[in-house]
């Protein structure tokens, strides 16, 4: 399944580096949009949240969502498109 990822990190001056590293270790992963990801996997959104969660504050904002096959998008480059193409939701 794919999920979507998107979150805000509240606390000034925060690291996004081992989030980010948490979610690319997802394997397959798609990320065109600044705090939004699209990640490749077996885990539920809870499963997903519960791992993702130990890399942000108690202030911070996280959202899984899981994506459906009706989607829409305007402006990435033809890479993007591919990424979502190729995907079997």
């Amino acid at each position: 399944m794919v999920l979507m990822v998107g979150y805000d990190l509240n606390k000034p001056g925060q690291e996004y580096g081992d989030l980010i590293e948490a979610l690319k270790g997802y394997g397959t992963w798609w990320h065109n949009l600044d705090s939004t990801w699209l990640i490749e996997t077996e885990d539920s959104p809870c499963d997903a949240r519960g791992h993702l969660q130990q890399y942000i504050d108690s202030g911070d904002e996280l959202l899984v969502i899981q994506v459906v096959k009706n989607w829409s998008a305007i402006g990435f480059e033809q890479s993007a498109y591919d990424w979502l193409k190729a995907r079997d939701w």
